[in-house]
């Protein structure tokens, strides 16, 4: 009699995350965080409750991992290389309206808004949330921007007195105040604008 193998309880956890993951997401877009609960998403990913609880303390940290993992797909999508890194042809202004191309769409897609919208809600009043959120989520994908800026200062395409972590600032800052605040629309044309103007600043040059 062929020996009966016992299930993978680690793929089985995987399917079940990633479940998870997709269960929040998704009630999220549709009725509301508010209106989000652990049974719902629960019921929606196909598993008990407690299975929820023993991995997360809270719906808004089953959100904050989803959001990880959307962000891992999101920067294959802005051309991040496989080390980690933006995009360098050793070209910065194309390799930045690149990725700030892909950033707006990521922005505009509904399975980032409204996620995005509640943690960072939720992470004006919880503090342990938003260092994780700022920690987890947020630096690392600021930090990708610092090390493409440092490499055009040694490539001679970047002043070397600019500070990279303020001139990154310059480049996401606009696009975050726009998206939270709804004030237009996030375009192509915006950030491509937003990289121009960052890079060769807006004060008049010298005729001649």
């Amino acid at each position: 009699m062929a020996e009966t193998k016992a299930p993978d309880s680690t793929r089985r956890s995987e399917r079940s995350r990633r479940a998870i993951h997709a269960a929040a997401l998704a009630l999220v877009g549709e009725v509301g965080y508010a209106r989000t609960t652990i049974e719902g998403i629960a019921a929606r990913a196909g598993v008990g409750k407690q299975t929820i609880y023993r991995w997360w303390p809270s719906k808004a940290a089953v959100l904050l991992d989803a959001s990880l993992e959307l962000a891992r797909q999101a920067e294959e999508a802005a051309g991040c290389e496989a080390g980690g890194g933006l995009p360098d042809t050793g070209d910065v202004e194309a390799d930045l309206k690149l990725v700030l191309r892909a950033t707006v769409d990521e922005m505009n897609h509904p399975s980032y808004d409204a996620p995005a919208r509640a943690l960072a809600a939720e992470s004006v009043t919880d503090p342990e949330l938003c260092a994780r959120f700022v920690r987890e989520l947020l630096e690392p994908r600021l930090q990708l921007f610092v090390d493409r800026l440092h490499a055009a200062q040694e490539a001679g395409q970047v002043r070397p007195d600019v500070d990279p972590r303020t001139a990154l600032e310059l480049l996401t800052g606009t696009l975050a105040h726009r998206w939270l605040m709804r004030t237009l629309p996030l375009t192509h044309a915006y950030t491509d604008r937003i990289v121009e103007y960052t890079l060769r600043g807006i004060a008049p040059r010298p005729a001649g």
